[in-house]
């Protein structure tokens, strides 16, 4: 018996990429990213996705891919990885397949030195790069971020239950991705 692997595909430029579906948890028109100080490089900054605080991390980056602004047409891919919830910035969220493991080609066979990279699938539509979510961030970079938000959300509350703030709206702009 053959297994079968559910993937959302999406794209990056021309180029198609997938995450297991399990791992997906929301998927969202782009919104504002506010710059979060102090996070790692790979991190644009962080969304508020129902309540809760994610942080958005630059797959581009972390791809060496050419940054660009957000656009209006862009989406959020909301996972769960071991160590926190992240959002990645794509260009468009294509379709969600179903894969036979006989043409899902492993990392190693083909992108030794690309952890991040769990293999490629092969499709009708061509050849489609799966990433692993759990390798994406180093822990290192998950421990920063989970500290820099715990730190920021301090922060936020302390701000709302001051009743001697000024009455202000504050601008920011996303980082380019």
């Amino acid at each position: 018996m053959n297994k079968v692997q559910s993937f959302v595909v999406f794209t990056l430029d021309d180029q198609k990429f997938a995450l297991h579906l399990g791992a997906v948890g929301k998927i969202a028109q782009a919104v504002e990213i506010i710059p979060l100080p102090k996070a790692p490089d790979i991190v644009m900054g962080v969304i508020n996705v129902q309540g809760r605080i994610v942080p958005v991390v630059n797959i581009r980056r972390r791809f060496q891919l050419p940054e660009r602004d957000i656009n209006v047409k862009d989406h959020f891919i909301v996972c769960r990885t071991d160590h926190l919830n992240v959002a990645i910035l794509v260009d468009a969220v294509l379709d969600i397949i179903e894969c036979p493991q006989k043409d899902i080609i492993e990392q190693t066979n083909i992108l030794t030195d690309v952890d991040y990279v769990e293999g490629v699938a092969k499709s009708a539509e061509g050849m489609i790069l799966i990433h692993d979510l759990n390798k994406f961030l180093s822990n290192k970079e998950a421990d920063i971020i989970s500290g820099v938000i715990k730190e920021g959300d301090k922060t936020v509350k302390i701000k709302k239950s001051s009743k001697n703030q000024p009455n202000s709206k504050m601008s920011t702009k996303g980082k380019k991705r």
